[in-house]
């Protein structure tokens, strides 16, 4: 439950200025972000800053954690796992930062290419996977409805490929189009005896009709679709949000394997700078960013 009075319900922010879900306020966020849904990951990458400034869990179990790597401000944000837990975590972070913002979503996925495990996914475009409850009642139509392609950020996304290569990341870095699923087993295929699902065919549909899918996972579709959006009503003005994915696959679909533990370990360690220099070759500087005056950089930057 929140422990503040909030001011409005169509803006939800508390009397001392945090949001309702995601509990930030600003000058606790930086511009850069990496997202990621697991807080352990988060905890993990957050060694490899250079300067730890704050910490903060939310009533909702979102994890944010700010500090300096190459003498800038950089975020890291646990959200959970889900389109609606990015949608929270996107929207009030909008609210509590001035400036652009860079969001990186850093996790895992399954693989339906040539991909195995160990190898990292960068992801061009994404699109939704969504289940269709009526035809679950009428059998018409499709069990599962694709959305359209929604673009991830070349220039952004070309950082990640770099420096997961100059990283040695993986054994190959791939390049395609993200499937996004409302959930993590009906509509990514997932198969068996406890509930009618009808998604035997649900992989081949998606590779036939998105020629370039090359995994599935939870999030970057509305992380995408939100950073086009990000114009203000009425679509006023350009986007303030630029977006990337960058993916560990963890499953092998085709081949019903999974990464161990000890190696999606390695692998997030491994990967974590090439994250965060992306994020800071993509924006070096702090000019036109959240000022530092009142912000848990202050002074440091």
């Amino acid at each position: 439950m929140a422990i503040k009075q909030m001011d409005s319900a169509n803006k939800p922010i508390s009397s001392d200025g945090r949001t309702y879900h995601v509990e930030t306020r600003p000058g606790e966020v930086a511009n850069r972000i990496v997202t990621v849904g697991d807080p352990q990951r988060a905890r993990i990458m957050a060694q490899q800053l250079d300067l730890l400034l704050f910490e903060h869990s939310s009533h909702r179990g979102f994890l944010t954690i700010t500090g300096l790597y190459r003498g800038l401000p950089l975020s890291i944000v646990a959200i959970g796992m889900g389109l609606s837990m990015m949608d929270f975590f996107v929207r009030e972070t909008r609210m509590v930062v001035q400036g652009p913002l860079t969001i990186v979503r850093f996790g895992s996925c399954g693989s339906i290419c040539d991909a195995k495990t160990g190898d990292v996914i960068i992801a061009d475009s994404a699109f939704g996977i969504n289940r269709n409850y009526d035809y679950f009642d009428t059998h018409t139509g499709t069990p599962y409805r694709l959305s359209s392609l929604e673009a991830s950020d070349s220039m952004l996304a070309e950082h990640l490929v770099q420096q997961m290569q100059e990283h040695r990341v993986g054994r190959e870095v791939v390049r395609g189009a993200v499937g996004n699923a409302d959930s993590f087993y009906g509509s990514q295929g997932r198969t068996g005896d406890d509930f009618y699902d009808d998604n035997d065919a649900l992989i081949p549909a998606i590779q036939e009709k998105v020629p370039g899918a090359v995994a599935l996972e939870m999030e970057s579709h509305m992380l995408f679709h939100l950073a086009r959006m990000s114009t203000g009503r009425l679509n006023a003005r350009p986007p303030s949000i630029r977006a990337a994915c960058a993916l560990l696959v963890f499953a092998d679909r085709s081949g019903n394997a999974f990464i161990s533990p000890e190696m999606s370990t390695q692998m997030v360690v491994a990967a974590t700078k090439a994250v965060f220099d992306a994020l800071v070759n993509d924006s070096p500087t702090q000019d036109g960013l959240h000022p530092s005056i009142g912000s848990v950089w202050e002074s440091k930057v």
